[in-house]
């Protein structure tokens, strides 16, 4: 049922065909795109239609080569200093204290440098978890992970939750087969690695979930917003 709840969502934000292409998809294998993000390239100067209020960087990532049922891609604006620190928390944040204040889960930005240069989790197990509050429903169509700047510290896989609301229950993002999906990260700490999500998510809140990592939980990131055309 919940399945049918979402893919009505999405029909709704993304229009009729996607909704579609959607269902034709769903027997395909996701893929992780480590190259880097195509553009998207809006004639004439256009900027892009956004289903979210937030944002308007110039750094566009299109679905051509990506995902079918997402046409375009955004930034929601990790990198450019767009989502505040209190949008993003992490597990055991009250106890990041002395040289771990540097290293909170608000310094997990894409492509930062220097000193804090990332998420360190404080703790090296399954149940670390990074958290962000988008503010209000929006649909995230994938993430872009990197390690940390200054040592050789990164996330291998992980998985990833979200939740509309914060009373409502976490739920994983599932694979084609219905087991929790298995995002596979980085394997050196300055490429950016990008996975797509298929079908993209309707979500408030969003949690990215280390299952393996390089010496330490580290992470730079970004989140990738769905839109429906350049025009």
């Amino acid at each position: 049922m919940a399945l049918y709840v979402h893919h009505f969502l999405l029909a709704l934000l993304l229009g009729a065909n996607v909704f579609i292409s959607i269902h034709a998809q769903e027997a395909e294998v996701s893929e992780t795109w480590t190259s880097r993000s195509c553009k998207c390239d809006c004639e004439g100067g256009e900027s892009p239609t956004e289903f979210s209020s937030i944002g308007t960087g110039s750094s566009m990532v299109r679905g051509v080569d990506c995902m079918p049922e997402c046409p375009y891609h955004k930034p929601l604006g990790f990198e450019a200093g767009l989502v505040s620190p209190d949008q993003i928390t992490c597990s055991n944040q009250d106890q990041y204290t002395g040289w771990f204040s540097s290293w909170l889960p608000s310094k997990a930005r894409l492509n930062t440098q220097g000193f804090g240069c990332a998420w360190l989790s404080k703790f090296q197990d399954s149940n670390q978890w990074v958290q962000i509050d988008l503010r209000e429903v929006m649909v995230v169509s994938g993430i872009l992970s990197q390690g940390r700047c200054d040592a050789e510290e990164w996330i291998t896989k992980y998985s990833v939750q979200y939740r509309t609301d914060e009373k409502l229950n976490w739920i994983y993002y599932k694979d084609q087969t219905g087991n929790n999906r298995v995002f596979y990260g980085n394997s050196d700490r300055s490429s950016s690695v990008q996975n797509l999500l298929r079908p993209p998510i309707v979500t408030r809140y969003i949690r990215i979930l280390p299952l393996g990592w390089h010496t330490r939980i580290a992470l730079r990131m970004e989140l990738l917003l769905c839109m429906s055309k350049c025009n």
